[in-house]
């Protein structure tokens, strides 16, 4: 794909006029000029100000004189940083690859996206009529290379838009300010008369780097595309993003729902031709007024379940909030894994936790519900019972080692062992009645004791005696005593229920 590049120039870009300016001009609804080091900058107003000739780099005290009711008031420092760095970030709606252009100016590689608002024409013209509704100056420019739009927008009276391939013959006509050459390069060629790029760009290339340095040829060469220009993005390309913009901007739920269908249409259509599924991703929703509504989703395992993914998202799209409307809809894979297609067979059942329908509801389940939590556990190579299991990274995660089968484990573990009272006739016999909760339970069965030593390489302590008793109504529980009876005191402790 042929990159193109749109070039936006904010003129008089200097200061946020909503929060410095709107307190001034509610008080004085005449003109209001901004000075940084006893100069004007801008001027925050109607025409006014430049009916009565006051211009931007005017000196202050000049200004004044012209027009003793000036306003006049400091500049923010770092301001128009955040308001351009602000602005690149709205302009994500229009490329997912934006750069700041210092001091004024915007660079969006709009390679694939200016088909989806009518071609570049009408692109422009959306993007640049945006900014015009709220206030800004702005000129833009389309080109094959980030210099040549950089040139149009700033220093074209014609088509601001160059056809592909003919950047050389739309920059011979433009001043050499247009290559964004150096002050002192500037005042040499002007003072060799040369006040057109085509006047020096036929020249022998060995005259012009003698001249002028190789920064001269290097503007050249980029504007003209023989060598490649980069930026650097405020934000990374996401390798799996899908975008909709929309013709009519959409404010109900069944209009998100459907955009949401064909995003995730064409991203699970993706995946699975890659053989991928995601885990995690986020619906982006950019309203007209500048804010980014997002709802975000997990699953257990990898999918690239349209339907499956669509009931999640469905679940969670009351929470947007689309005010006056939303005219561009991201869907953001933000966690992908490798996953295995699934082999259908006539005669096959999936059963267990290879079925997907079970995973599909654990998904709706923690969707519904933010403080569910489900968890799957997988046996460790431990015999201290805290240790001898952990948290599976994924549901259908396979165990390295097997479950501990040859004496009984209880179905719930407690997670810290609770004290109890117990009453046994000798030390090394199980006990014939305990107290848990201030309840009595008094025995029936019992079986053990099993010892489980301390892992010592791990932590010191003393060694537990388990007991699997069973009291008179039916009741199985896993009782220990920790370390040697010492005639004084005995540790009895309670750590599981059986089923």
């Amino acid at each position: 794909m042929k990159k193109r590049f749109l070039s936006l120039w904010f003129r008089h870009l200097k200061t946020d006029w909503m929060t410095v300016c709107k307190p001034y001009l509610q008080k004085y609804p005449f003109v209001l000029a901004i000075k940084k080091q006893g100069r004007l900058i801008v001027n925050a107003s109607n025409l006014l100000a430049e009916k009565e000739g006051i211009y931007p780099g005017m000196a202050v005290a000049d200004a004044k004189a012209f027009f003793p009711s000036l306003i006049v008031i400091n500049e923010q420092s770092g301001l128009a940083e955040k308001l351009l760095d602000f602005i690149a970030h709205w302009c994500l709606r229009y490329s997912p690859n934006v750069g700041c252009d210092n001091p004024d100016g915007i660079i969006l590689d709009i390679s694939g996206c200016a088909h989806l608002w009518g071609g570049e024409k009408h692109y422009l013209k959306k993007v640049v009529s945006r900014f015009q509704e709220h206030g800004y100056d702005v000129l833009g420019g389309i080109a094959d290379t980030i210099g040549a739009a950089w040139a149009v927008a700033r220093f074209s009276e014609g088509d601001k838009i160059i056809e592909v391939g003919k950047q050389l013959n739309a920059l011979l006509a433009l001043d050499p300010l247009a290559l964004r050459l150096e002050p002192v390069q500037i005042q040499r060629l002007q003072s060799l008369g040369l006040k057109s790029i085509g006047s020096f760009a036929g020249m022998p290339r060995s005259v012009l780097r003698r001249r002028f340095g190789n920064s001269l040829l290097l503007r050249l060469d980029q504007a003209t595309g023989i060598e490649d220009e980069h930026f650097i993005a405020i934000k990374p390309i996401i390798p799996y993003e899908e975008r909709l913009p929309c013709l009519e901007v959409i404010s109900t739920a069944e209009g998100i729902e459907l955009a949401l269908e064909k995003l995730l249409s064409k991203l699970c259509e993706r995946l699975s031709g890659e053989g991928k599924g995601l885990r995690e991703a986020a619906l982006n929703c950019h309203r007209i007024d500048g804010k980014i509504e997002q709802i975000t989703i997990g699953t257990s395992r990898a999918t690239a379940q349209t339907k499956h993914l669509i009931q999640l998202f469905a679940l969670k799209i009351p929470q947007i909030e689309p005010a006056l409307g939303i005219e561009l809809f991201t869907l953001e894979a933000t966690k992908i894994e490798d996953v295995d297609p699934l082999q259908e067979n006539l005669w096959d059942n999936p059963i267990g936790l290879k079925n997907p329908f079970v995973t599909e509801l654990l998904d709706r389940l923690k969707s519904k519900d933010p403080t569910c939590e489900i968890l799957r556990y997988v046996p460790a190579a431990h015999y201290w019972p805290e240790r001898s299991m952990k948290i599976a990274s994924t549901i259908d995660e396979i165990a390295t080692v097997a479950w501990q089968t040859a004496r009984p484990r209880p179905t719930r573990l407690l997670r810290v062992p609770e004290h109890i009272d117990v009453t046994a006739p000798i030390p090394d016999y199980p006990p014939l009645l305990f107290r848990y909760k201030g309840e009595t339970y008094h025995v029936k069965k019992a079986d053990g004791p099993e010892r489980i030593e301390r892992e010592w390489w791990i932590d010191q302590g003393e060694h537990r005696d388990y007991y699997y008793v069973e009291d008179l109504k039916g009741r199985r529980f896993w009782l220990y005593r920790s370390g040697h009876y010492d005639g004084y005191m005995d540790q009895w402790f309670i750590h599981g229920f059986f089923a």
